[in-house]
């Protein structure tokens, strides 16, 4: 079975933002955004991700990718 993994570091990386920032826009503690930004999460909410590609002005896909390798 494959999994999803989250590109939200490489994304904030790209635009250049810090965790602090991304929290304060998205309203999302650190500690969330952090365990985000590093995989550690089972779920997110689409009102979360929906802040998350406005504030990095992205689409979904950038965040999310599909793996079938286990």
């Amino acid at each position: 079975m494959g999994k999803i993994i989250l590109r939200l570091d490489r994304v904030m990386a790209d635009r250049k933002v810090s965790l602090n920032e991304l929290a304060e826009k998205v309203g999302v503690s650190n500690v969330n955004l952090s365990k985000m930004k590093t995989g550690k999460i089972s779920a997110i909410r689409f009102s979360t991700l929906e802040a998350i590609c406005e504030a990095l002005e992205c689409q979904p896909g950038d965040i999310l990718e599909y793996s079938n390798e286990e």
